[in-house]
């Protein structure tokens, strides 16, 4: 183990780049962050100080989705792409605590999540969780390594939160979320967020561009038409591809403003 980074002598992590899993924990108040991303993460946050309040509104949204899913489409089955760093409420917690049986596969590119998700994502005895390091842009190694947990002839919600915004090139992000989709079972649901610069407009894209040139994971903004588009071919749920705020909030999140992250769910037909 290394004394920086906690994680065995042989995990390849450069700590003196900014990463985006590590920022977002710590906007969400976490404590696995390095001095660069805290230094970028302070640098976002000086030109948009409710940063956080988005991180803690897609958590929200999560939450409500997950709910929705099992209690209401009776989905027991999740692929997490993307996953980020453990919080609170992760993926299988909020299903497992409705359906004790669910069964979820995170999936991420970056070893220090991975090492923590297996160390901190356990599921309840009746489901079961599974990690897969892989890249959203590899499906087919993505669902080779989760078919050991998942049942694709089965519906599966294909979980992609905050993390098509990293794929710059259009050309690569909407042809392979297409191709996740594209293997799931008829019932299956997409769930998506996305930054968008619907809310601070100018600042929030000078901020992403500036992350990008120093190094940091590259990401973009993209339009609410633009993230519709990802849903072509599935049935939009109510009320669409709107702020994370605004699906379906419960009653005590109605006072929660918009945020720059607007997401949706999708059902398979």
């Amino acid at each position: 183990m290394t004394e920086e980074t906690g994680l065995p002598a042989d995990t390849k992590i450069d700590i003196s780049v900014p990463h985006s899993a590590r920022i977002w924990n710590y906007w969400l108040g976490g404590k696995d962050h390095f001095a660069a991303d805290r230094a970028a993460g302070d640098e976002v946050l000086a030109h948009i100080p409710d940063i956080p309040l988005g991180a803690r509104a897609e958590r929200a949204f999560l939450k409500r989705v997950v709910r929705y899913l099992v209690r209401d489409a009776g989905i027991t089955q999740f692929l997490d792409v993307g996953t980020g760093l453990p919080s609170a409420d992760n993926t299988h917690e909020v299903a497992q605590s409705l359906d004790p049986t669910a069964r979820v596969v995170y999936v991420d590119n970056d070893p220090l999540v991975m090492v923590h998700a297996r160390a901190l994502l356990v599921s309840s005895p009746a489901g079961a969780s599974d990690y897969v390091e892989a890249d959203l842009r590899d499906p087919e190694a993505i669902f080779a390594a989760a078919e050991r947990t998942l049942d694709f002839s089965r519906p599966v919600a294909l979980m992609l939160l905050g993390v098509v915004n990293h794929i710059m090139d259009d050309d690569e992000a909407y042809p392979g979320v297409a191709r996740l989709v594209s293997k799931l079972a008829p019932g299956s649901y997409l769930v998506l967020t996305h930054s968008t610069a619907e809310i601070h407009g100018e600042p929030m894209l000078r901020v992403m561009r500036e992350t990008t040139e120093r190094g940091g994971t590259p990401i973009r903004a993209r339009t609410r038409v633009e993230l519709e588009r990802f849903f072509d071919g599935l049935e939009l749920l109510e009320p669409g591809v709107v702020s994370c705020s605004r699906w379906r909030p419960d009653a005590d999140e109605l006072d929660v403003p918009d945020v720059y992250l607007f997401g949706g769910v999708g059902r398979i037909g």
